[in-house]
């Protein structure tokens, strides 16, 4: 079979298969009872996976490089990159509602790389003089992969912040470090069960304590309220959520946390393969230009985030912010730049 036929088939393929994992991911949460949605997701998201695999390898045995050359390429890669860790972080979470965040991402990027871009633009083309190197994939690539990882773990603080509200919700993560595993004060009970506890030292929840109360209207389910100390000495009283959406909502944060400090290194190593093949093609490893400029934007706000989960033991609502907020500054890293001007890194790309 003709690889560039192939390559057409396939990116369309990815798009389709993408769509409908989309609307069976969003069938099941709004259905959770029918569990062959499930099922059915996560195969749309590995068949996706598996097509745009298939379609680098024949653009790298066609063009003879290895793809990351232009917008079409970097696209599609990046899409691979957020399918598998968000397979990854899918089998982590043991939940569906990963699927219903990632897969309008994923499905957007390829509609743009398939049927926006125009065929020039999607034609592999000879590399120009400064990408024939090695670096092209050390640095690209592992880039490209921090992107998708970092993607995919502010996707799931923003899951974070809609499954609970946006409410400040201490909960009881994996970040090590002070406060990391502080005592959050709070257990699930049954319904109509009498539960006493003990004060929680502020110092231990920053200034937050938690208390059960009976839940008189719906006897199948317990809440956890959320009781905020005021200045004046007075609480405020959070809207209540179920043990199951905090459950989720705990397995949510965590897996974003990790996810993030996958995507983190990665980008650290990185900038530095880039600064030093920078050095190679022109004899400078930082020039800040504008992607530079990005680039440690970028890491400084992950780093940030970060140094926030370990140093400050920030668990819950600030960090995933934090981490939502870095969702937009990686677009704006990959994309946003080539479309404000052109730069060092605009080979293949609209100027």
């Amino acid at each position: 079979m003709n690889l560039v036929v192939l390559q057409n088939w396939l990116d369309n393929a990815a798009f389709a298969v993408l769509f409908l994992t989309m609307l069976v991911y969003w069938g099941g949460a709004a259905f959770p009872n029918l569990p062959a949605l499930a099922a059915l997701g996560t195969a749309g998201m590995a068949i996706a996976n598996l097509c745009i695999a298939t379609l680098l390898g024949a653009r790298w045995i066609e063009a003879g490089y290895f793809p990351l050359s232009n917008l079409y390429e970097s696209l599609f890669f990046l899409t691979w990159g957020i399918t598998a860790v968000h397979l990854i972080a899918e089998n982590g979470t043991r939940s569906r509602l990963v699927g219903v965040f990632t897969t309008p991402v994923a499905m957007g990027i390829t509609a743009f790389a398939a049927l926006t871009l125009p065929s020039t633009m999607q034609a592999a083309e000879p590399l120009v003089p400064a990408l024939k190197s090695n670096w092209l994939m050390m640095h690209v690539s592992v880039m490209m992969l921090s992107y998708s990882a970092l993607m995919v773990g502010s996707i799931l603080a923003i899951a974070f912040l809609v499954v609970t509200r946006g409410q400040n919700i201490e909960l009881q993560g994996s970040s090590v470090g002070t406060g990391g595993y502080r005592t959050n004060g709070y257990r699930l009970h049954k319904a109509g069960e009498l539960v006493t506890q003990s004060a929680t030292p502020a110092g231990e929840n920053n200034g937050s304590a938690r208390r059960f109360e009976n839940n008189t209207n719906n006897g199948n389910t317990a809440v956890l309220n959320l009781v905020t100390a005021t200045p004046s000495g007075t609480t405020a009283t959070a809207e209540s959520l179920s043990p199951q959406r905090l459950s989720l909502a705990d397995t949510l944060d965590n897996i974003s946390y990790r996810i993030i400090g996958l995507g983190f290194p990665l980008l650290t190593i990185g900038i530095i393969a880039g600064g030093v093949w920078a050095n190679e093609a022109w004899g400078s490893y930082w020039s800040w230009d504008p992607k530079e400029t990005w680039a440690l934007i970028t890491w400084l706000v992950f780093a940030a985030y970060l140094h926030a989960r370990i140093t400050r033991g920030w668990q819950g609502r600030r960090p995933a912010i934090l981490a939502a907020s870095g969702f937009v500054v990686v677009w704006i890293c990959y994309l946003g730049v080539n479309l404000l001007g052109k730069g060092l890194h605009s080979y293949g790309w609209f100027f």
